[in-house]
């Protein structure tokens, strides 16, 4: 079987249905970042293992999303190795669910499996417009770590694979408000990643930005590139509207274009901001990426 890690903060709106969709798991664990709302109380109705993590409260993820996952994973008691880590909008179907269980029978030397999801906004799949669309959320949880203050990528110890099925995920379930607040928290971050990569002079390759086995080694590198171009938030909505097709995705491809490009542009000046008191920023370096352990890692 394969226990479950919903990661949480006031996800009152979200989290009945993600638990509704795992209830074939007889081990789900809803970690929280200090919600507010009815999210505890939701959780414990349906049986949940509820735990507060012991990290920050005051601000997303404790400012180190890639430290509170580790947390969990290296300190819930899960009843089983093999874990399916979702966030509380996001939904596994019954194919994905169904491949899952089969993998983790029969999953010889693999440590990890990437699924691919689609991402809903104003009813439409957005096909064309996510940056990425794979990730690797079930795994064994002794073997993986996470890297990354921000949109941090999960790292294996050994040979993954890819699932069928999808994981469906709806960001605007709360609202288009919920979600400009949640990335103006994102953006924050972000920048001050960015500064902290400057200051620390963390390592990048173009080489493996587009040679890399791993993609998430990939992304990386691909992201540490793209933060050095001007005239970024443009060249971000031309890529995803223009070179990624997302005007197939009509209406709602083109607003969700336009939504990351402001992202893109707060990250900016928000950046510019911080690199003028380059003294709030010295405290911390940045972790650089991994090499991958195992070629075997697509």
């Amino acid at each position: 079987m394969i226990s479950i890690l919903i990661l949480t903060k006031n996800e009152e709106v979200a989290l009945p249905g993600c638990l509704e969709s795992v209830t074939w798991s007889d081990d789900v664990h809803v970690y929280d970042s200090g919600s507010t709302d009815r999210t505890a109380a939701i959780a414990a109705a349906a049986g949940a293992h509820f735990t507060l993590s012991s990290g920050g409260h005051n601000a997303l993820f404790g400012n180190n999303e890639a430290e509170h996952k580790n947390r969990a994973i290296k300190t819930l008691p899960f009843k089983y190795p093999w874990v399916l880590y979702l966030d509380a909008d996001e939904r596994p179907t019954p194919q994905l669910v169904a491949a899952a269980l089969a993998a983790v029978e029969n999953g010889g030397e693999n440590v990890g499996y990437r699924l691919q999801r689609r991402d809903f906004f104003m009813n439409t799949w957005l096909k064309h417009v996510q940056v990425t669309s794979f990730y690797l959320r079930l795994f064994q949880h002794a073997k993986v770590h996470f890297e990354r203050s921000i949109h941090s990528a999960c790292v294996p110890e050994g040979p993954i694979s890819v699932l069928p099925g999808y994981l469906d995920h709806f960001p605007f379930s709360k609202g288009i408000t919920q979600w400009l607040s949640r990335h103006n928290d994102y953006s924050t971050l972000e920048a001050r990643h960015i500064v902290a990569s400057r200051v620390s002079k963390v390592n990048f390759s173009f080489w493996k930005a587009f040679t890399a086995k791993d993609i998430s080694e990939r992304r990386f590198h691909q992201k540490e590139i793209f933060y050095r171009i001007p005239g970024r938030p443009i060249l971000k909505f031309l890529m995803i509207y223009i070179a990624k097709r997302g005007f197939l995705d009509g209406r709602a491809g083109f607003t969700y274009s336009i939504l990351i490009c402001i992202y893109e542009y707060m990250i900016m000046l928000k950046t510019r901001e911080l690199s003028a008191q380059p003294e709030l920023n010295r405290s911390s370096p940045v972790p650089q990426f991994s090499e991958p352990v195992s070629k075997s890692q697509r």
